[in-house]
């Protein structure tokens, strides 16, 4: 793939493109790049749709649920209409009018160890958005193999919470935070969620996967930034590094 911008593009991206220190440079880095989005629940919609109008060249849409009547009051790229249909080929469909040049892949499946570390290698970064922590677990394994950034969300009742992973030395992985809960961790099906939660979730592990892909600014690394959205507060945690992590310790 070409990573020229068309005149089209250039019109398309101007305000991104006028960003002091981003510029065409940045642009073409997203261009260029690819991006592995796993879950098109709420938090995949909403990061989806920014990473697509936002110019990246390619996104890879992994996932093996259909879309219901329960996910529309959140998930916005289904519809009504697509019930019933997978939800990759329903958020393909709304992203593909969204941003036509960008190269958009489904997989509808639930992919083995082996299978899923073999696309993290295929691309530049992957972002988290299930709401499944085995999944999460395997991820960050396949991520820390191959160094791939890690951009993980989770949205909850009216709580959100966003990391980053670049699994650079002495940082944390996942699984220092994972391990701090447990595996028993609520979904948004047994505790519910606020619409608009997801979409502020999403729409800023977006942005921390553009940070990442174009090296445009300092990535939410080695912390948990924290939102509570019953009193609109932002607050941030830094994430210690388990010694004794089966997944990032030194050998």
């Amino acid at each position: 793939m070409s990573v020229e911008l068309s005149d089209a593009e250039m019109l398309r991206y101007n305000r991104q493109i006028v960003l002091r220190g981003f510029d065409f440079d940045g642009q073409e880095k997203l261009k260029a790049s690819r991006a592995l989005i796993v879950g098109l629940g709420g938090l995949g919609c909403a990061a989806a749709q920014y990473l697509a109008a936002a110019g990246v060249g390619q996104m890879t849409l992994l996932d093996f649920d259909t879309v219901s009547l329960s996910n529309l009051q959140r998930q916005t790229l289904h519809s009504d209409a697509r019930i019933g249909q997978p939800k990759v080929e329903s958020a393909r469909d709304s992203l593909s009018r969204i941003n036509p040049h960008v190269q958009l892949i489904c997989i509808d499946s639930q992919l083995d160890d082996a299978a899923l570390a073999a696309q993290i290698a295929a691309h530049d970064v992957v972002l988290d958005c299930t709401d499944n922590v085995q999944i999460r677990n395997q991820l960050n394994a396949g991520c820390f193999q191959h160094k791939t950034p890690l951009v993980s969300g989770a949205a909850i009742r009216m709580e959100g919470q966003i990391s980053v992973f670049t699994y650079q030395a002495g940082e944390p992985c996942y699984r220092c935070l994972s391990r701090l809960f447990g595996e028993n961790a609520l979904t948004c099906v047994e505790a519910g969620v606020m619409a608009p939660l997801v979409g502020v979730i999403g729409s800023m592990q977006a942005m921390e996967a553009i940070k990442l892909l174009a090296a445009y600014g300092t990535p939410a690394a080695g912390k948990i930034v924290m939102y509570d959205a019953m009193t609109c507060q932002f607050r941030e945690m830094k994430l210690m590094r388990f010694t004794g992590c089966e997944i990032c310790r030194p050998v």
